[in-house]
């Protein structure tokens, strides 16, 4: 096994596993709420705060390491328009990213809250969901597009 194969079977890890993790958190946080279970919506927040910081987190931070790498590898450079696209389409779902973190610690803690109180979920859970979701769009779609790039290198 050489160090590129390494590195690219690595890189490909990392995507499938954001891609998983994220439509696998949508849909598990999506089908919670739903629900309208206090109690249901706190635990499923909770796993997916764990989750995400365990899986998508690592593969995040792995992936400019491992394209680095075989960018290194492969000689390629950075002026590549594949690459450039993919490089600031990572910028942009990090831009969404990182705010939906944020958003569905709250919506856990809101939660946790509310069941430990037997109370409904407040109006700010429900604002913080319709914003997790509407921010999951631009966010996945842009890993999407990094991904057929990576394959496809059409430009």
């Amino acid at each position: 096994m050489t160090l590129y194969f390494l590195a690219k079977y690595l890189h490909v890890l990392g995507a499938i596993v954001i891609l998983g993790t994220g439509s696998g958190i949508a849909f598990f946080m999506l089908m919670a709420h739903r629900t309208n279970d206090v109690a249901f919506i706190a635990r499923t927040a909770s796993v997916v705060v764990v989750a995400d910081t365990i899986f998508t987190l690592s593969a995040v931070l792995l992936q400019p390491l491992t394209g680095g790498l075989l960018m290194m590898l492969s000689a390629t450079p950075i002026t590549e328009q594949w690459l450039l696209a993919s490089l600031a389409l990572y910028v942009v779902a990090g831009l969404f990213w990182i705010p939906v973190v944020f958003m569905q610690i709250e919506m856990r803690d809101l939660a946790r809250q509310a069941a430990d109180q037997r109370a409904a979920l407040p109006e700010r859970y429900f604002i913080l969901f319709r914003r997790w979701f509407a921010f999951g769009f631009p966010g996945f779609g842009a890993t999407m597009l990094i991904l057929w790039l990576m394959i496809a290198k059409p430009f």
